[in-house]
């Protein structure tokens, strides 16, 4: 067991030297690009930094899983209409490089094909069953694309965590960003990756659209990670969170924001809440609200 854990330790140690060097391309391909950083502060797309024992901002995890077939419309919609700040959705590309709201790379567990989405079309991906597995109730419910999205979400209130699934090429991050411009999205959307080429093409695409970095891990220097991402927080591991506390601060007092993943328990809820993150991303928001009311601050 003590030479699994080094090799354990070892692998964390590669991980975050490899996301640090990742990073420094991509600060040099957004500074050759001539992007500009992201007018959308922290403060308007996620709040006001939290301090420990404050709420923070609920986002509904997979559209808004508990209720409804996950990354459909149906669960999308029905957690805007509950008015949770934010909903998080998974989106990936097609065969044919069509962005549809899928979190697996194969489309077998929640829906009633088979095969990895990458290498279905559009047309077969839409001809597909993705609430029956669910409940009967939603049989017929069609993988929705990534417009179809933006307009559920143009016609409500309330905001989007976008996780954009793998690595995507500069044509498909362009067609994307154009999406939400088009709907006047940009201060209500933050687009998020662990790949920080990614992020990159999605920096030089808007200067507008802010990006959240999605981390397991956290590199020794997570501040000047963020940085060079100019990305305006972290989505990241609790456990990762828990191992590092003071990260919380440092973060905050470098203007980004704090957002932890996948939480459904009251004491892990706690457990953060404690450190001041900024947003939880969760299964079940609606107890998490009640817990919140009853157990944070304002």
């Amino acid at each position: 067991m003590p030479d699994s854990a080094v090799s354990d330790r070892a692998r964390d140690r590669i991980h975050a030297l490899s996301v640090m060097c990742v990073l420094a391309v991509a600060s040099i391909v957004i500074a050759f690009l001539g992007a500009t950083p992201a007018r959308v502060s922290s403060r308007e797309l996620l709040g006001d930094a939290r301090t420990p024992g404050d709420a923070a901002f609920i986002a509904s995890h997979r559209g808004g899983a508990a209720t409804a077939p996950e990354n459909t419309l149906p669960a999308i919609s029905a957690a805007l209409a509950s008015g949770f700040d934010y909903v998080e959705v998974d989106v990936a590309l097609t065969a044919d490089r069509f962005p549809v709201l899928m979190h697996d790379a194969t489309v077998d567990r929640t829906t009633n094909g088979h095969g990895r989405l990458s290498a279905l079309t559009l047309a077969e991906v839409r001809a597909l069953d993705a609430g029956a597995w669910f409940d009967k109730e939603y049989a017929g419910t069609p993988v929705p694309t990534l417009s179809e999205f933006l307009d559920t979400l143009a016609g409500a209130k309330g905001r989007a965590i976008v996780e954009l699934k793998g690595r995507w090429d500069a044509a498909a991050v362009d067609a994307a960003v154009a999406e939400v411009a088009a709907r006047g999205l940009e201060s209500r959307i933050a687009f998020a990756s662990f790949d920080a080429r990614t992020l990159a093409l999605a920096a030089s695409g808007s200067g507008v659209l802010s990006r959240l970095l999605i981390l397991k891990q956290l590199p020794a220097d997570v501040v000047s990670a963020v940085t060079e991402a100019g990305a305006r927080g972290v989505v990241v591991s609790r456990k990762a969170v828990l191992a590092r506390p003071g990260i919380v601060d440092e973060l905050h007092a470098a203007g980004a924001r704090v957002v932890v993943y996948t939480l459904n328990r009251d004491t892990q809820w706690d457990a953060v809440t404690a450190l001041g993150v900024d947003g939880i991303v969760t299964d079940d928001p609606h107890t998490l609200s009640e817990w919140q009311s009853a157990y944070a601050g304002p």
